[in-house]
């Protein structure tokens, strides 16, 4: 599974932006997808996972009400809507993926459970 992470780029205090993760060459349907983050001289930190039944989602507690994790029904691309931009939001942003799982609603929030990852793509939201 190869994954390539885009969108992103530079947006005010209070906008938004989505950025989006296809897999390249393979489908992921029985997956965990999920959008992790690092900031400049910080740890690499989760955000939000999907499983594969689409419904079990999980957001870190500095995201929930703000940023909306979804993927497409044919399970090749999974979305990270990201709206209220604060400057703390700022980073570079990277999609993994995890399984394949039996259990359709697993879904983990550590990121060395994730064999799979992408790129990286960079938010900045300017104050």
């Amino acid at each position: 599974v190869q994954l390539q992470a885009s969108g992103g780029g530079l947006v005010q205090t209070g906008g938004s932006v989505r950025v989006s993760c296809a897999a390249v060459g393979s489908q992921f349907s029985d997956f965990a997808l999920a959008w992790f983050r690092q900031a400049p001289g910080k740890e690499r930190e989760f955000v939000a996972v999907i499983a594969w039944d689409g419904n079990t989602k999980k957001y870190a507690d500095s995201v929930k009400g703000r940023f909306t994790i979804s993927r497409d029904y044919r399970d090749t691309t999974v979305y990270l809507q990201m709206n209220k931009l604060t400057p703390e939001d700022t980073a570079v942003y990277y999609c993994a993926a995890d399984g394949p799982w039996y259990s359709p609603d697993y879904a983990s929030t550590l990121d060395y459970e994730y064999d799979y990852w992408g790129q990286g793509t960079q938010v900045t939201v300017s104050s």
